[in-house]
């Protein structure tokens, strides 16, 4: 069986004269996981043209047990163009479920609930929790708030009592099965795409890997 390779090879003809353009890629070729209208051009100027069109909505998640989830969780971030990912608790967290889009994705780290906390009051960002907790109102029944920071706890005990205090709303993600709760990676998609359905408009038109401009 061929495997099919992804991305597209070297540059066919002369090369574009455009300084969004990486030389080695252009030459070798880009296999990376970008969308075509990135194909070629460097992650710094990927990363500058996301930044004109992020969202206004912030995503964070506790960290106390090196949670394996955390990596989905900045990879959604990454597909629904989150302004940012804060990381609260430990610094360290597992990078592989990721698949590379840390790199395109800005990511925070916050020692403590109480200095995410205080940042989040300084941004005037209400912070909004998304656990299935006792009062927490169904997120499908509410519109999330424009500007805001979805907080998601460590996977089983959920979010911790101090990050549940600073919460300005609790909403859940309704379930039918025998399962009490599903993993932040999976909850994190859900609530994002919630906000997108209520906030965003479509995505930008899927250019090819063609000289811009």
């Amino acid at each position: 069986m061929t495997v099919e390779e992804v991305g597209v090879g070297p540059w066919p003809g002369p090369w574009p004269e455009d300084e969004r353009y990486d030389p080695e890629l252009l030459a070798h070729g880009d296999r990376r996981n970008v969308v075509d209208r990135y194909r070629y051009w460097t992650r710094e100027a990927v990363v500058a043209d996301l930044d004109k069109r992020r969202h206004s909505f912030h995503v964070a998640i506790e960290n106390w047990q090196h949670d394996f989830n955390i990596g989905t969780v900045v990879r959604n971030a990454n597909a629904f163009l989150a302004a940012e990912v804060h990381i609260v608790g430990l610094r360290r967290w597992n990078r592989r479920g990721a698949m590379v889009t840390d790199r395109y994705q800005h990511v925070r780290h916050h020692p403590s609930v109480q200095e995410f906390v205080a940042w989040a009051a300084a941004e005037s960002l209400p912070i909004i929790g998304i656990d299935n907790l006792p009062g927490s109102r169904p997120v499908e029944t509410v519109t999330l708030p424009r500007r805001c920071v979805l907080l998601f706890g460590q996977e089983g005990p959920g979010l911790s009592d101090t990050a549940r205090g600073a919460c300005a709303e609790l909403f859940s993600i309704a379930q039918y099965g025998s399962t009490r709760s599903i993993n932040a990676g999976v909850a994190s998609g859900i609530a994002m795409h919630a906000w997108i359905r209520a906030h965003a408009g479509p995505p930008p038109e899927p250019l090819g890997p063609e000289p811009l401009g």
